[in-house]
């Protein structure tokens, strides 16, 4: 909390917790108010980057330094939409899912799975990675990927030359390493970030 944030000012809600992480998609309900989406300002629309995003309670929370979300928006864009070059979308996806899946983040988690799932079109395969964890056998390649953003997550110290040529070893270039450990740098980050901030909310069928 900031200087002028008081006990009164924390949001508290009633809605259920996932149970399990998951593919479908979860709700994110934050602790303190976002802004409304009436007082957004060219500046914050600037912020956001997409204005569509002026309809989630994560994205005009974060909009209140909409700076400093540009940057943020900008550098997710970069590494996850521009593969022109690099690893395909979908093993970006997966090291974004697997450090989700280290963090406990059943939001980021349910988004990337999902994202993994349909641009791999091996869903069954993303479903054993959040059943079953980062030890999960989903085949080298993917154990691979798997394991150097589970060691990025726990702490960088903990991805070393092993990981890069293990990589290398499943037909990684330097380009797609770099992007393995971008795409789970930046969810390691924004992890921390959306779990200290608000809390997920369970699917609608399972909160009946």
């Amino acid at each position: 909390m900031t200087d002028t944030t008081t006990a009164a000012d924390i949001l508290v809600h009633d809605e259920a917790h996932p149970h399990a992480f998951t593919r479908a998609e979860v709700g994110w309900l934050p602790w303190l108010e976002p802004l409304a989406v009436d007082e957004l300002t060219d500046r914050h629309y600037d912020g956001l980057v997409d204005r569509q995003r002026a309809g989630s309670d994560y994205f005009r929370l974060l909009a209140r330094d909409p700076e400093i979300l540009r940057a943020r928006t900008l550098v997710d864009k970069d590494i996850f939409y521009n593969t022109a070059e690099g690893l395909p979308r979908a093993e970006r996806e997966l090291a974004a899912t697997a450090a989700s899946r280290v963090n406990g983040c059943v939001f980021c988690a349910s988004v990337h799975a999902r994202f993994a799932a349909h641009y791999s079109k091996d869903p069954a395969r993303v479903d054993i990675l959040l059943a079953d964890g980062v030890g999960a056998d989903l085949g080298e390649r993917w154990n691979a990927i798997v394991a150097a953003a589970a060691a990025l997550t726990a702490t960088p110290l903990a991805f070393d030359a092993s990981h890069v040529e293990r990589l290398r070893a499943v037909g990684l270039d330097e380009l797609e390493i770099a992007d393995v450990v971008h795409g789970a740098a930046f969810f390691n980050w924004a992890n921390r970030l959306m779990l200290s901030i608000g809390r997920p909310v369970a699917p609608p069928h399972e909160g009946e």
